[in-house]
Protein backbone atom coordinates (compact mmCIF):
# COMPACT_ATOMS: atom_id res chain seq x y z
CA UNK A 1 0.00 0.00 0.00
CA UNK A 2 1.27 3.25 -0.30
CA UNK A 3 1.32 6.73 1.30
CA UNK A 4 -1.65 9.00 -0.06
CA UNK A 5 -1.72 12.57 1.71
CA UNK A 6 -5.48 14.39 1.61
CA UNK A 7 -5.13 17.65 0.37
CA UNK A 8 -7.01 20.69 2.14
CA UNK A 9 -10.61 20.79 1.25
CA UNK A 10 -13.99 22.96 2.60
CA UNK A 11 -15.55 19.84 3.63
CA UNK A 12 -14.99 18.00 6.59
CA UNK A 13 -11.81 16.30 6.90
CA UNK A 14 -13.11 13.02 8.15
CA UNK A 15 -16.06 13.40 5.47
CA UNK A 16 -13.45 13.43 2.76
CA UNK A 17 -11.27 10.63 4.40
CA UNK A 18 -14.89 8.81 3.87
CA UNK A 19 -14.99 9.45 0.83
CA UNK A 20 -11.78 8.23 0.06
CA UNK A 21 -11.70 4.94 2.20
CA UNK A 22 -14.86 4.27 0.01
CA UNK A 23 -12.84 4.31 -3.20
CA UNK A 24 -10.25 2.26 -1.52
CA UNK A 25 -12.55 -0.24 -0.16
CA UNK A 26 -13.80 -0.71 -3.98
CA UNK A 27 -10.60 -1.41 -5.73
CA UNK A 28 -8.64 -2.43 -3.04
CA UNK A 29 -10.57 -4.97 -0.73
CA UNK A 30 -12.87 -7.55 -0.91
CA UNK A 31 -15.84 -8.38 1.07
CA UNK A 32 -14.56 -9.96 4.74
CA UNK A 33 -10.85 -8.78 3.88
CA UNK A 34 -9.85 -7.40 7.60
CA UNK A 35 -8.77 -3.94 7.49
CA UNK A 36 -5.22 -2.27 8.44
CA UNK A 37 -5.53 -0.95 12.24
CA UNK A 38 -6.06 2.18 13.09
CA UNK A 39 -2.44 3.20 13.66
CA UNK A 40 -1.30 2.07 9.68
CA UNK A 41 -4.55 3.75 8.20
CA UNK A 42 -3.94 6.88 10.01
CA UNK A 43 -0.32 7.19 8.83
CA UNK A 44 -1.36 5.87 5.15
CA UNK A 45 -3.73 8.82 4.46
CA UNK A 46 -1.62 11.31 6.83
CA UNK A 47 -5.00 12.23 9.73
CA UNK A 48 -5.55 11.79 13.45
CA UNK A 49 -6.56 9.20 14.40
CA UNK A 50 -9.79 10.42 15.77
CA UNK A 51 -10.38 11.78 12.24
CA UNK A 52 -9.75 8.21 10.86
CA UNK A 53 -12.57 6.83 13.07
CA UNK A 54 -14.57 9.32 12.47
CA UNK A 55 -14.71 8.02 8.78
CA UNK A 56 -14.90 4.77 9.82
CA UNK A 57 -18.06 5.05 11.67
CA UNK A 58 -19.25 6.81 9.11
CA UNK A 59 -18.83 3.78 6.54
CA UNK A 60 -19.89 1.65 9.44
CA UNK A 61 -23.13 3.60 9.44
CA UNK A 62 -23.33 3.19 5.95
CA UNK A 63 -23.32 -0.54 6.09
CA UNK A 64 -19.77 -0.08 4.03
CA UNK A 65 -17.56 -2.05 6.81
CA UNK A 66 -18.78 -4.41 10.25
CA UNK A 67 -16.71 -4.08 13.36
CA UNK A 68 -16.61 -7.94 14.29
CA UNK A 69 -15.91 -8.71 17.64
CA UNK A 70 -12.13 -10.71 17.91
CA UNK A 71 -11.73 -10.16 14.20
CA UNK A 72 -11.63 -6.28 13.54
CA UNK A 73 -13.06 -3.82 10.83
CA UNK A 74 -14.17 -6.05 7.93
CA UNK A 75 -15.26 -4.98 4.22
CA UNK A 76 -18.91 -5.90 4.50
CA UNK A 77 -20.87 -7.37 2.24
CA UNK A 78 -23.49 -6.07 -0.68
CA UNK A 79 -26.54 -5.17 0.79
CA UNK A 80 -29.77 -7.40 0.33
CA UNK A 81 -32.52 -5.42 -1.01
CA UNK A 82 -36.03 -6.65 0.97
CA UNK A 83 -38.84 -6.07 -1.54
CA UNK A 84 -42.10 -4.51 -0.07
CA UNK A 85 -43.83 -4.20 -2.81
CA UNK A 86 -46.98 -6.61 -2.99
CA UNK A 87 -46.21 -7.20 -7.08
CA UNK A 88 -45.15 -10.82 -6.58
CA UNK A 89 -47.15 -13.46 -4.40
CA UNK A 90 -46.03 -16.35 -3.75
CA UNK A 91 -45.10 -19.12 -0.95
CA UNK A 92 -42.56 -19.41 1.27
CA UNK A 93 -39.90 -22.01 0.49
CA UNK A 94 -41.18 -22.08 -3.37
CA UNK A 95 -38.83 -21.62 -6.31
CA UNK A 96 -36.31 -18.65 -6.11
CA UNK A 97 -36.87 -18.48 -2.30
CA UNK A 98 -33.69 -17.42 -1.12
CA UNK A 99 -33.85 -18.55 2.80
CA UNK A 100 -32.78 -21.25 4.64
CA UNK A 101 -34.44 -23.61 7.35
CA UNK A 102 -33.14 -23.73 10.74
CA UNK A 103 -35.97 -25.40 12.75
CA UNK A 104 -39.82 -26.04 13.03
CA UNK A 105 -41.57 -26.53 16.24
CA UNK A 106 -45.16 -26.41 17.84
CA UNK A 107 -45.74 -23.62 19.90
CA UNK A 108 -48.22 -21.16 21.57
CA UNK A 109 -47.26 -17.79 19.51
CA UNK A 110 -47.47 -14.15 21.47
CA UNK A 111 -50.86 -12.31 21.72
CA UNK A 112 -50.71 -10.31 19.07
CA UNK A 113 -49.00 -13.20 16.19
CA UNK A 114 -52.28 -15.22 17.69
CA UNK A 115 -54.39 -12.10 16.86
CA UNK A 116 -53.42 -11.65 13.62
CA UNK A 117 -53.71 -15.23 12.83
CA UNK A 118 -57.12 -15.02 14.45
CA UNK A 119 -56.18 -18.24 16.34
CA UNK A 120 -56.98 -18.64 20.41
CA UNK A 121 -54.34 -17.52 22.12
CA UNK A 122 -53.25 -20.45 23.92
CA UNK A 123 -53.51 -22.67 20.88
CA UNK A 124 -50.46 -23.54 19.41
CA UNK A 125 -48.93 -22.95 15.50
CA UNK A 126 -46.35 -24.28 13.48
CA UNK A 127 -43.19 -21.85 14.16
CA UNK A 128 -40.86 -22.34 11.41
CA UNK A 129 -37.37 -20.44 11.87
CA UNK A 130 -35.54 -19.82 8.54
CA UNK A 131 -32.42 -17.54 8.16
CA UNK A 132 -31.88 -15.21 4.83
CA UNK A 133 -27.65 -15.67 3.75
CA UNK A 134 -25.46 -13.12 2.26
CA UNK A 135 -21.73 -14.20 1.43
CA UNK A 136 -21.91 -17.09 4.29
CA UNK A 137 -23.27 -14.14 6.65
CA UNK A 138 -26.39 -14.02 8.48
CA UNK A 139 -28.43 -10.89 7.71
CA UNK A 140 -31.84 -11.83 8.49
CA UNK A 141 -33.88 -14.49 10.75
CA UNK A 142 -37.78 -15.32 10.28
CA UNK A 143 -39.99 -16.89 12.30
CA UNK A 144 -43.10 -17.90 9.90
CA UNK A 145 -46.43 -19.01 11.95
CA UNK A 146 -48.67 -21.74 10.40
CA UNK A 147 -51.75 -22.04 11.99
CA UNK A 148 -52.30 -25.96 12.28
CA UNK A 149 -55.88 -25.51 10.22
CA UNK A 150 -53.79 -24.13 7.00
CA UNK A 151 -51.78 -27.53 7.03
CA UNK A 152 -54.47 -30.27 8.43
CA UNK A 153 -52.90 -33.37 6.20
CA UNK A 154 -49.39 -32.73 7.96
CA UNK A 155 -48.28 -36.08 9.27
CA UNK A 156 -46.04 -36.22 12.49
CA UNK A 157 -45.04 -39.22 11.48
CA UNK A 158 -43.31 -38.18 8.43
CA UNK A 159 -41.61 -35.21 10.12
CA UNK A 160 -41.41 -35.10 13.86
CA UNK A 161 -39.12 -32.54 14.07
CA UNK A 162 -36.29 -30.02 12.67
CA UNK A 163 -35.90 -28.84 9.01
CA UNK A 164 -37.61 -32.30 7.70
CA UNK A 165 -40.70 -30.89 9.78
CA UNK A 166 -39.98 -27.55 8.68
CA UNK A 167 -39.85 -28.67 4.51
CA UNK A 168 -43.09 -30.63 5.26
CA UNK A 169 -45.09 -27.74 6.99
CA UNK A 170 -44.29 -25.08 3.73
CA UNK A 171 -45.07 -28.12 1.40
CA UNK A 172 -48.47 -29.05 2.73
CA UNK A 173 -49.03 -24.52 3.03
CA UNK A 174 -48.26 -24.58 -0.58
CA UNK A 175 -51.31 -26.69 -1.44
CA UNK A 176 -53.22 -24.00 -0.57
CA UNK A 177 -54.21 -21.59 -3.31
CA UNK A 178 -52.64 -18.19 -2.33
CA UNK A 179 -55.11 -15.05 -2.82
CA UNK A 180 -52.88 -12.45 -1.54
CA UNK A 181 -50.62 -10.71 0.66
CA UNK A 182 -49.69 -7.73 2.58
CA UNK A 183 -46.65 -6.24 3.82
CA UNK A 184 -45.03 -3.57 6.73
CA UNK A 185 -41.97 -2.54 7.74
CA UNK A 186 -40.81 -0.95 10.33
CA UNK A 187 -37.46 -0.08 12.36
CA UNK A 188 -36.90 -1.81 15.85
CA UNK A 189 -34.33 -3.39 18.21
CA UNK A 190 -32.81 -6.89 18.43
CA UNK A 191 -34.00 -9.35 21.05
CA UNK A 192 -31.46 -11.29 22.37
CA UNK A 193 -32.21 -14.23 20.58
CA UNK A 194 -31.97 -12.59 17.24
CA UNK A 195 -28.79 -10.33 17.99
CA UNK A 196 -27.14 -13.32 18.44
CA UNK A 197 -28.09 -15.19 14.92
CA UNK A 198 -26.75 -11.80 13.22
CA UNK A 199 -24.05 -11.08 14.87
CA UNK A 200 -25.42 -8.18 16.74
CA UNK A 201 -25.77 -6.70 20.29
CA UNK A 202 -29.21 -6.97 21.58
CA UNK A 203 -30.73 -3.49 20.85
CA UNK A 204 -29.21 -2.81 17.61
CA UNK A 205 -31.22 -1.40 15.31
CA UNK A 206 -32.68 -3.57 12.60
CA UNK A 207 -35.53 -3.93 10.00
CA UNK A 208 -38.63 -6.26 11.02
CA UNK A 209 -40.84 -6.73 8.01
CA UNK A 210 -44.36 -8.25 8.56
CA UNK A 211 -45.65 -10.33 6.00
CA UNK A 212 -49.07 -11.91 6.10
CA UNK A 213 -50.36 -14.99 3.39
CA UNK A 214 -54.04 -14.65 2.58
CA UNK A 215 -55.57 -17.96 1.53
CA UNK A 216 -59.21 -19.24 2.42
CA UNK A 217 -60.56 -15.69 3.06
CA UNK A 218 -58.28 -15.48 6.19
CA UNK A 219 -54.09 -15.23 7.10
CA UNK A 220 -52.74 -18.44 6.49
CA UNK A 221 -49.48 -17.68 7.73
CA UNK A 222 -47.32 -14.98 9.13
CA UNK A 223 -43.77 -14.07 8.99
CA UNK A 224 -42.06 -11.70 11.29
CA UNK A 225 -38.21 -11.66 9.82
CA UNK A 226 -35.75 -9.35 11.00
CA UNK A 227 -33.16 -8.01 9.23
CA UNK A 228 -29.73 -6.06 9.68
CA UNK A 229 -30.56 -2.46 9.51
CA UNK A 230 -26.88 -1.91 8.08
CA UNK A 231 -26.80 -4.83 5.58
CA UNK A 232 -29.96 -4.21 3.37
CA UNK A 233 -32.19 -1.44 1.73
CA UNK A 234 -35.69 -1.62 0.73
CA UNK A 235 -36.65 -2.10 -3.13
CA UNK A 236 -40.25 -1.64 -4.35
CA UNK A 237 -42.18 -2.87 -7.10
CA UNK A 238 -39.77 -5.86 -8.06
CA UNK A 239 -37.89 -8.34 -7.01
CA UNK A 240 -35.39 -8.60 -4.26
CA UNK A 241 -31.32 -7.12 -5.47
CA UNK A 242 -28.63 -7.53 -3.81
CA UNK A 243 -25.98 -4.88 -4.47
CA UNK A 244 -23.41 -2.48 -2.56
CA UNK A 245 -22.71 0.28 -5.50
CA UNK A 246 -24.45 3.34 -6.00
CA UNK A 247 -24.88 2.79 -9.64
CA UNK A 248 -27.53 0.31 -9.34
CA UNK A 249 -31.24 0.94 -9.08
CA UNK A 250 -33.64 -0.52 -7.27
CA UNK A 251 -36.37 -2.11 -9.98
Amino acid sequence: MGTTQLETVPEPKYWHLRTVLSEALDSEFSVGEILPNERELAARFGVARATLRQALEQLELEGRLQRRRGVGTTVAPPRVGVAVGTGQHTWPGTNGDDWQLVDCALAVPPAAVADALETGRDEEVHIVRRHRMSHGQVVAVELLHIPQTSVPELSGIDAPSGTARARAVLRELQRLELEGQDRAVELGSARADDAKALDRLPGAPVLVVTTRFLADGGTAALSLATYRADTCRLTFGGGVEIHHGPETRAS
